[in-house]
């Protein structure tokens, strides 16, 4: 099956079975890796992109039901030379460690900060709790959100 549809502003088009993902279809055929293959469950939050402006799992996402759709990933939030203020503040915070749950963490904190620029603490643990980290314990990333949205208000 023929798909097409937008992804970080681009046009793109690929050629699917109708049992993949559409994680599976951004990393091995349009050649985007940032959003990880964890769970493939949905549980971890690792592969979280936009889809349609909403924030979703790839790896529950059909490919054959990707037509027409608009797709963010990671790679679409911030450039090398202009980082978007989460990753920067994440950055700054030290909230990386392994980096594998990074870009799911940094599309759902662009989303938040999209929807609500200065959240509070509830709010930006609402936004982030369906993304699960094994080395930060959080507290980084809790803290780069928060010094974000104070700096906002």
């Amino acid at each position: 099956m023929i798909v097409e549809l937008t992804v970080n502003g681009e046009p793109r088009v690929a050629t699917v079975p109708g049992s993949v993902s559409l994680l599976t279809v951004l990393r091995d055929e349009l050649a985007l890796p940032g959003s990880k293959n964890a769970c493939e469950q949905g549980e971890c939050g690792s592969c979280s992109v936009l889809f349609d402006g909403e924030l979703v799992c790839a790896c529950l996402v059909m490919a054959a039901d990707c037509d027409g759709s608009d797709v963010v990933t990671v790679e679409g939030i911030g450039t090398d030379e202009h980082l978007h203020p989460v990753q920067q503040a994440m950055l700054d915070a030290g909230a990386v460690q392994c980096g594998f749950c990074t870009p799911g963490f940094v599309v759902a904190a662009a989303r938040l900060i999209e929807t609500n620029p200065t959240p509070d603490a509830g709010d930006i643990r609402e936004a982030l709790a369906g993304n699960v980290c094994r080395c930060t314990g959080y507290g980084a990333i809790l803290r780069a959100l928060e010094s974000l949205a104070k700096g906002a208000s």
